[in-house]
């Protein structure tokens, strides 16, 4: 790694108030798009995706344990759909971006000419590696307080029931109209088994409202219910 390199993630963990000893190529790694590899750029190294993988299963435990030692009065599905309202890509991209960890993401010269550092998807995964790599160089008590820290909101508003269910919001909403009919339609879906990306369009009667993404079919279509809804509050 080059010093410079080393520099930019020293500032990064110092920023973090995060212990500089720690393995500086895991967070490289961490902070590494598969765009920047693939491209051919030379001594890359590998991908943050296995990364990803780890600190998706990290995330969701922390978040898990919270919850249920927090709330011993909620039922397995009322703890279900909680953490399925934190641990998700709108909530994880905006904890990338209190890191500012799209500042330090290495992107291949397209996907960074097309604003990869803010997309959320990739945003997202950026801070389940980062938490992936955080694991295994300090373990999982020191990377708790982090998680939980960046989280918190997300967490106090799926507790108080706000389950950011924007399609039944979109849905109350257009049936002000008895006549209205919405519709969700999945445009596309890439990537491997593991990370996939799916793209969804939400049309009122047979007109296209918006679309979104997300990384289930049903996370993607709570993504265009959310931007349509915010196309009707726009003045």
């Amino acid at each position: 790694m080059k010093e410079s390199r080393k520099k930019e993630l020293n500032e990064l963990l110092s920023q973090l108030k995060l212990n500089r000893k720690i393995d500086k190529e895991l967070i490289n790694k961490a902070l590494t798009h598969p765009s920047y590899v693939f491209e051919g750029n030379e001594k890359a190294g590998e991908h943050n995706q296995r990364l990803e993988f780890l600190g998706d299963a990290v995330i969701g435990l922390v978040v898990a344990e919270h919850l249920y030692q927090e709330l011993p009065q909620k039922t397995e599905g009322e703890l279900t759909k909680m953490r399925a309202a934190v641990v998700c890509e709108t909530s994880l991209a905006q904890a990338a971006r209190q890191l500012k960890l799209g500042d330090y993401l290495r992107l291949g010269r397209g996907e960074e000419l097309m604003g990869g550092a803010g997309r959320s998807s990739n945003l997202a995964d950026c801070f389940e590696a980062f938490i992936g790599a955080l694991y295994l160089s300090i373990g999982l008590d020191k990377v708790r307080p982090l998680i939980l820290t960046v989280l918190q909101e997300k967490i106090k508003s799926a507790v108080r029931g706000n389950f950011e269910d924007y399609k039944t919001q979109l849905q109350e909403y257009v049936q002000r109209t008895p006549e209205n009919r919405l519709v969700y339609k999945i445009l596309q879906e890439e990537g491997p088994d593991h990370n996939k990306v799916f793209l969804a369009a939400v049309c009122l009667n047979d007109r296209e409202l918006a679309q979104g993404t997300g990384r289930t079919k049903k996370e993607a279509e709570q993504q265009a219910a959310k931007i349509a809804l915010e196309g009707f509050e726009a003045p």
